[in-house]
């Protein structure tokens, strides 16, 4: 008889194969030209709104509470909560999981499907903000959800599709935002510090529960200051490692580029011993880019429903620039590290490829030695922590739209804080399986309102354009 995994492993080849790489990078194709490429013509106002003092919060409890009663909490802590959610393992060992098993090459389709994934994080982020609403407790709410069940055209499809959306993101805030990031911490901490994973299981949570208990105030609160210096400790770790790498740098970038485009390829030199073919690349690419910065899944839209804010489009653009922290600076920054530092294709003591937080944590010590180790293990452990939390508001939001009650979410959360324990025991190839299934099923929903509501958010662009 056939494992879980096994199945599990077929199911994803289906779910994402062909089809959904061209409904993926199709959608965002088209909105970006139905947009005008306004989402790169207007780039650099898109980080402007993410740092002005408009988005950015006055004091601690600016950061918890917004100033009116568009949302609870500020458009930048909205931002960082977003980022939380997606600056964890994909960045790390999402990229190190693709470049095995989509060859060097699955980094430049990564990054080239995170361009096009600016328009589609642009329009569910929008959608959602324009389409939340208040639940049974006054709370702002919103997502794609609460967007297909109010303004799709048939409203009986839009109710099912919305509910559709909602189970998909339970399950995959239990697969992505969950179990994945619990076993690449236990992972992270027995390679980097020698902690079992049964210890790390229950100590994290533990602690996860603690902290969901408080909601989106303290979820906020924890991020708000948590992701950004996280993150630039590690880019200056990063590009440490690319400075005492310089030599092999330029070889690794020519293997990227011949890998990622070749219709089956070994690569060679500091790009290992790794076979792939173009297929290959384009996909693992792909997936573990979506993994990464969530563009076109629509659970970032969860989040920035709850922003204080007044314009769409503003929030819309805010929320954008996170696919490029996370995945345009972020992944090229581990990738590179991976293809230069010789790495790739290395196996361990049972003969198996490198792969996962081991390559990581391998490319970083090779150079830094044993404070390598030590550096990107406690960088995935908080990363990984960070999207934890950001998933349980994101997860809960879709429960609650299911069950109607704010009251039953209490339930989600113990059940949350037990998947933590779960994820971190579990076997890494069916959780990233049952992450990658749940993450392309909750796409398709999302990307149907996208498209059909396409013509809505070009208008919404043109009239903030005026302004």
């Amino acid at each position: 008889m056939k494992s879980i995994a096994f199945w599990l492993n077929q199911l994803n080849e289906i779910v994402w194969g062909p089809w959904m790489l061209a409904l993926i990078v199709g959608t965002g194709i088209y909105l970006l030209v139905r947009m005008r490429f306004l989402p790169f013509r207007r780039f650099f106002h898109a980080l402007r709104c993410a740092i002005t003092p408009e988005a950015l919060p006055h004091s601690g409890q600016r950061a918890a509470k917004g100033t009116s009663d568009h949302g609870k909490i500020s458009p930048f802590a909205s931002l960082t909560t977003e980022l939380a959610a997606t600056i964890g393992t994909g960045n790390i060992v999402g990229v190190a999981t693709a470049m095995v098993l989509g060859g060097p090459g699955a980094l430049v389709w990564m990054i080239l499907s995170s361009f096009i994934g600016l328009s589609t994080k642009f329009a569910e982020s929008m959608l959602s903000v324009k389409y939340r609403t208040k639940n049974a407790d006054g709370q702002t709410v919103g997502g794609p959800m609460y967007t297909l069940q109010t303004a799709f055209p048939v409203k009986k499809i839009g109710r099912f599709l919305a509910c559709l959306f909602a189970v998909f993101a339970v399950f995959a805030s239990f697969g992505m935002g969950n179990m994945t990031q619990a076993n690449s911490i236990a992972t992270a901490l027995k390679e980097g510090f020698g902690v079992s994973e049964g210890k790390t299981a229950l100590f994290l949570s533990l602690l996860v529960i603690l902290v969901i208990l408080g909601g989106i105030s303290s979820i906020s609160k924890l991020n708000l200051y948590l992701v950004p210096f996280m993150a630039l400790i590690y880019v200056a770790g990063g590009i440490i490692v690319l400075f005492l790498n310089a030599e092999q740098l330029p070889e690794g970038l020519s293997e990227l580029f011949r890998m990622a485009f070749s219709k089956k390829a070994m690569a060679g030199g500091v790009g290992g011993s790794i076979v792939a073919s173009m297929q290959d690349a384009l996909r693992y690419g792909v997936s573990r880019g979506v993994f990464s910065n969530e563009a076109g899944l629509g659970a970032g839209g969860i989040t920035a429903a709850a922003a204080d804010t007044e314009n769409p489009v503003r929030q819309g653009y805010i929320s954008m620039t996170g696919v490029f922290f996370d995945t345009i600076l972020m992944c090229s920054l581990t990738g590179l590290v991976i293809a230069s530092s010789g790495v790739l294709g290395m196996q361990n003591d049972a003969g198996e490829l490198l792969t996962g937080s081991a390559l990581a944590i391998a490319a970083f010590s090779s150079t830094l030695g044993r404070f390598g180790e030590y550096f990107v293990s406690l960088g995935i452990a908080l990363f990984a922590f960070a999207t934890i939390i950001a998933w349980a508001y994101q997860g809960e939001r879709a429960f609650e739209f299911l069950v109607k009650e704010p009251k039953r979410c209490i339930w989600y959360r113990f059940v949350y804080a037990l998947t933590t324990f779960v994820g971190a025991t579990t076997a890494l190839e069916v959780v990233w399986d049952f992450s990658d299934i749940m993450n392309g099923l909750m796409a398709v929903p999302n990307l149907i309102c996208i498209l059909v509501l396409s013509g809505e958010v070009c208008r919404e662009m043109r009239k903030y354009e005026k302004k």
